[in-house]
């Protein structure tokens, strides 16, 4: 695992100092890093690397650090994934590559191996280098929608093999949500740009933004002028409590509330209310929660309507809240948002009971006083331009290409039903919702692509 808890409680740092964020886990220095290496086993067959969504191998990685080759090291890192930097912040590594590690034992802890991934592509980015090169030009052009993650590592692997990319985007910045979704103090000091900056040094990506689908751009009308369409979307829309009291003014989504904290040239003037609830269990609830604390909010609760354990927040992130003094409620389903004089003065709760995903209501009730609730009950995909914006152009995405369940049906390719267009990330059926998830698909796709452009 990274840092404990105890160790690497974020804080907010004076503005004279030119950020508002420390570190969630300061960078490892030389030595450290080394002396971290070296408890690697570099196992032959190493579970690590099985664990990893993007094949990164990892043994090999951490043996370059050891050797003192951290240009190396990176390189077999981005090679898998090109935005490792941001992964390496990111990435739940307890539950994935770290909790796979031989040395995750109860008499020892895993190699920190996020933090020597974060490490190795500091150096890189620091030193200036974009390790790989662009073929020639194919003369081939592919439409990307979607500046996210997806797209991004989309974009970089097709232009790499000489392909020319429009990556066309919805926000005024690209990152998708490691842009405006990830909590502040896990990239500090605009990370994230600065990443994509480095990955468009690789050169035929073009980013075009405030172009939404279906109002500003039609996929008919990509597949019209471009040879290949990858659709990176994302979730545009947040659940719903469907509960009274939900339009009162102090009720928003945690989404915009991070994206607005992010975007902020003065987090301080981020106001975080006194009393704040937040609805979820997610990575996304804990992010909200930690943040609305460390910007000095007095009582923040996150409320989950079933046991703790199950949770989509790791155990590490759960810790974390309760670190920073965020008190982590569970068997609390949203009944109500009282509210004064147009303005949110509480929560009621259903006190539920149950186990696994077999629970309903006691019919006892439980009420929390707050200024401030965050919803952070997942997220949707929009399928239909209009519920987007009221000027709609081309036909709704759920009717031009084949549905499983709410998102799009991809198939091991990330090719859509149709064989001019491919997608990934949130967006597509079966994906993970993380980060590094998004990478490898958006990485297959161009894969796939680049054959499918190939033998055409």
């Amino acid at each position: 695992m990274a840092a404990s808890p105890d160790d690497a409680a974020p804080a907010v740092t004076s503005a004279a100092a030119g950020t508002f964020w420390q570190d969630l886990h300061p960078p490892l220095n030389r030595h450290e890093a080394a002396v971290e290496a070296d408890r690697c086993y570099f196992c032959h067959d190493a579970p690590c690397m099985t664990a990893c969504p993007t094949d990164i191998d990892v043994a090999l990685f951490i043996r370059q650090i050891a050797t003192g080759n951290p240009a190396g090291s990176a390189k077999t890192i981005l090679e898998q994934n090109i935005l490792g930097g941001m992964c390496a912040r990111v990435c739940p590594t307890e539950t994935l590559c770290e909790q796979a590690c031989v040395r995750n034992t109860a008499e020892d802890r895993p190699v920190r191996i996020g933090e020597l991934q974060r490490h190795a592509t500091d150096h890189l980015m620091a030193a200036g280098v974009h390790p790989f090169e662009r073929l020639p030009e194919t003369g081939r052009r592919i439409a990307v929608v979607g500046a996210g993650p997806a797209g991004l590592a989309c974009a970089h692997r097709l232009a790499m093999y000489g392909h020319a990319v429009n990556v066309f985007d919805a926000l005024p910045r690209p990152g998708g949500l490691n842009e405006y979704g990830i909590a502040a103090y896990k990239a500090v000091n605009d990370f994230a740009q600065a990443e994509v900056e480095w990955l468009l040094r690789i050169g035929g990506i073009e980013i075009v933004h405030d172009s939404v689908l279906g109002v500003d751009i039609t996929l008919d009308g990509l597949k019209d002028s471009f040879d290949a369409v990858f659709l990176g979307l994302g979730l545009c829309a947040s659940n719903e409590l469907d509960i009274e009291g939900e339009t009162l003014e102090g009720v928003i989504d945690a989404i915009d509330f991070i994206a607005r904290l992010r975007q902020a040239p003065d987090p301080r003037k981020v106001d975080p209310g006194t009393r704040v609830v937040v609805i979820g269990g997610g990575m996304t609830a804990i992010d909200a929660a930690v943040q609305s604390r460390l910007l000095g909010a007095g009582e923040v609760t996150v409320a989950y309507r079933r046991a703790e354990s199950a949770m989509n927040a790791s155990a590490y992130e759960r810790e974390l809240a309760k670190r920073n003094d965020v008190a982590v409620r569970t068997w609390l389903s949203p009944r109500r948002v009282l509210g004064e004089g147009g303005r949110v003065s509480g929560m009621e709760f259903d006190v539920m009971a149950g186990s696994g995903s077999d629970y309903a209501a006691t019919g006892e009730t439980f009420s929390v006083p707050c200024d401030r609730v965050l919803k952070a009950i997942g997220q949707l995909f929009v399928t239909h331009p209009a519920e987007v914006s009221d000027t709609v152009a081309g036909r709704p995405i759920g009717e031009s290409l084949a549905l499983s369940g709410k998102r799009l049906q991809v198939d091991d390719e990330r090719r859509t039903s149709d064989p001019a267009v491919w997608a990934g990330g949130d967006c597509a059926a079966g994906g993970e919702d993380l980060t590094v998830a998004a990478v490898q698909d958006g990485k297959l796709a161009a894969e796939s692509i680049h054959r499918t452009l190939a033998h055409a």
